[in-house]
């Protein structure tokens, strides 16, 4: 059943820099946001991040005490962009008030399912029930790539219960597929495909995906603000100090030996195993 709106958090701060987009709301947990501010992000977003926050605060005549929660994209996404927004929540969780604002972490990823839902319910009308299939930009020529369960909630509205059915990994394009081998093996195909691959990857996926509706989303703060409701209610909540960003990929750099390594492999013929022309 939908959660009581009057045991959530009523004055929230959400945030979202894990892409090249910066992505501030304010309002309620579970709910659509009262305030929101959408920008360019990356490099940008170190410097531009708190003065925007104080700004929409002060657009509501709200006062960073007052918040009762802070809600954030934790990763997985850019390193920079995670960074900048773990150390900026953590900032304003602890300088809040005495003993701190809760600090609610959201999965970048089950964040882009959510952008992806409100899209589908807009434009298509109710969820008819299956998961989505996540494939979000990682660079270095890879994905971040999950599987998220979205039930529909007993309560007559479109609310919707998300849940990651498969921890996000990284895929080289031509390795996507489902937690259950789909296209590629059996089990059954997503609902839809979302995320912000497919501009760049869509060419090099296996043939399958070809067949299945693609929505283009990026985890915004509204879907932040959505989904941290249910996490509040789940007990998600943690002190400033045990917010931490998650870190798929561990490694960043290469080597030049491992770079031309993987060159060699992507240059490799499958068939012969020789190098192509």
């Amino acid at each position: 059943m939908t959660l009581p709106t009057s045991t959530l958090p009523q004055k929230v701060l959400a945030l979202d820099t894990s892409t090249e987009r910066m992505s501030i709301a304010l309002g309620a947990a579970g709910q659509p946001p009262l305030a929101l501010h959408e920008a360019e992000g990356g490099a940008r977003a170190s410097a531009t991040l708190l003065p925007t926050v104080r700004r929409l605060l002060a657009a509501l005549g709200w006062r960073l005490a007052e918040l009762d929660a802070i809600a954030f994209g934790c990763g997985p996404g850019a390193f920079t962009g995670l960074r900048t927004a773990c150390a900026v929540v953590q900032g304003l969780a602890v300088a809040g008030r005495p003993g701190g604002i809760p600090v609610i972490p959201v999965h970048t990823l089950l964040a882009v399912a959510q952008a992806a839902l409100t899209q589908w319910q807009q434009t298509k009308g109710p969820w008819p029930g299956g998961f989505i299939t996540i494939a979000l930009d990682a660079r270095m020529d890879e994905m971040y790539v999950a599987d998220v369960a979205v039930e529909p909630m007993a309560g007559g509205d479109d609310s919707c219960a998300l849940k990651l059915i498969r921890p996000a990994a990284l895929y080289a394009p031509e390795a996507l597929a489902t937690g259950e081998g789909w296209p590629m093996g059996g089990g059954s195909p997503p609902v839809c495909l979302a995320g912000n691959a497919a501009p760049l990857y869509a060419e090099r996926w296996p043939t399958g995906w070809r067949g299945v509706p693609q929505i283009l989303a990026w985890p915004t703060a509204a879907a932040v603000l959505r989904l941290s409701g249910a996490l509040w209610a789940e007990g998600a909540a943690v002190q400033a100090a045990d917010a931490q960003p998650l870190y798929v990929r561990d490694k960043v750099a290469q080597t030049t030996q491992e770079r031309e390594r993987l060159q060699a492999l992507k240059t490799r013929d499958p068939a012969t195993g020789t190098h192509a022309p």
